[in-house]
């Protein structure tokens, strides 16, 4: 490691502590040449796999987006927050540890849906009437239909 002052590659390492929120590696270093010291943090750097579109472009995997389409799905329904953040939390999950470094629309969308789900039912309905393009009442009815049948019964 470099010394930010005098730029000697040989610096001593004094100390070696988790950071406070538990992310990251502190080091406290000492540098041989100027005795001046600094300090140093090492992080884990996380990359989403590219999102590969329908048409076949390539672009980087955006979590607004992901957030954006959950949002409008889950608009006026009594969803909390936290739950929203979990979600989204599940779903990037599984996208990094998929281990693909590309995966397509397709396969978010049906993350998407699994969480939708289980959140909200009429969420769950709109996202899919979108994502599966639902051209006719039939398909409505079927998607009711499915979610119906997972549904708890009521109790007295």
């Amino acid at each position: 490691m470099k010394c930010p002052f005098c730029q000697h590659e040989d610096t001593q390492v004094l100390d070696t502590r988790v950071s406070e929120e538990g992310d990251a590696i502190r080091r406290r270093r000492r540098c041989g040449k100027c005795d001046k010291r600094f300090t140093t943090y090492e992080r884990i750097e996380l990359v989403m796999p590219y999102v590969v579109k329908k048409n076949g472009s390539r672009t980087e995997y955006s979590s607004a987006k992901l957030r954006g389409s959950l949002t409008l799905a889950l608009r006026k329904r009594p969803v909390a927050a936290p739950a929203v953040d979990a979600a989204i939390l599940s779903i990037e999950e599984k996208l990094l540890t998929s281990g693909q470094r590309e995966v397509d629309t397709g396969y978010i969308g049906e993350l998407v849906m699994q969480e939708l789900k289980r959140l909200d039912k009429i969420a769950y309905i709109r996202f899919a009437s979108v994502y599966k393009n639902f051209e006719d009442l039939a398909e409505f009815q079927d998607a009711i239909a499915e979610v119906g049948q997972e549904r708890k019964p009521r109790k007295a």
